[in-house]
C-alpha cells in the first residue's frame, strides 16, 4: 500500500464530470478517479475548511463515529474493476466496504491517512509529466498546476 495526498477536485471539460486526484507521497505517480457532483462538493469543501451550519452527510458520519466512540484509522483504495474503483475505510481495525469518493470525504474532514494498493497504482497510476526531485513549496504549486493542466485535456477513455 502507497501512501496518497488528496492534491484536489476537477471538473473535465467539457463533459464537466468531476474526478478527485490524488498523489503519491512517496513516489511521483498521480491517481484519477472520476466521482459524482456531491462527493467532489463534499471534498471541496472540506479541503478549504468549510463549514455549514448543519452537518452534511459526511460531517454526520464523522460526528456518529465520533459520539459511538470510534475513530476513522485508514482508507483504503483497495482494487479496480473494469474502470471501477473500490475503497475500505479503516475504523478501528474493522473494514466497511466504502466508495472512494465517500471514504476520501471522510478521511479529509478527519485527517486520516489514504493509502492505494500497489496493483492499482500500477494499472491506473499516472506519472507525474515533468519530475524534479527536490521541490521548495512554490515549485511543487506549479507542478501540480502543469499536471491539472494536463488533467484539463484528458478524457475518461484515456484511461481505459
Amino acid at each position: 500500500m502507497r501512501q496518497m495526498d488528496v492534491v484536489g477536485v476537477r471538473v473535465e471539460m467539457p463533459r464537466n464530470l468531476p474526478m478527485v486526484l490524488l498523489r503519491e507521497v512517496e513516489g511521483s505517480r498521480f491517481l484519477s478517479i472520476w466521482i459524482g457532483a456531491g462527493e467532489a462538493s463534499a471534498i471541496a469543501s472540506a479541503q478549504e475548511g468549510v463549514v455549514y451550519p448543519r452537518p452534511l452527510t459526511h460531517d454526520l458520519m464523522v460526528d456518529m463515529l465520533g459520539a459511538l466512540g470510534h475513530s476513522l484509522s485508514q482508507v483504503k483504495i483497495t482494487d479496480l474493476d473494469q474502470g471501477t474503483f473500490y475503497a475500505v475505510l479503516v475504523i478501528d481495525g474493522v473494514e466497511v466496504s466504502s466508495r472512494p469518493s465517500d471514504a476520501i470525504a471522510l478521511a479529509v474532514r478527519t485527517g486520516t491517512s489514504i493509502y492505494c494498493a500497489d496493483e492499482v497504482l500500477d494499472e491506473a497510476g499516472i506519472p507525474d509529466p515533468d519530475p524534479e526531485p527536490e521541490l521548495d513549496e512554490g515549485e511543487e504549486e506549479q507542478q501540480v498546476e502543469k499536471f491539472r493542466e494536463f488533467l484539463d485535456q484528458v478524457t475518461p477513455e484515456d484511461f481505459g
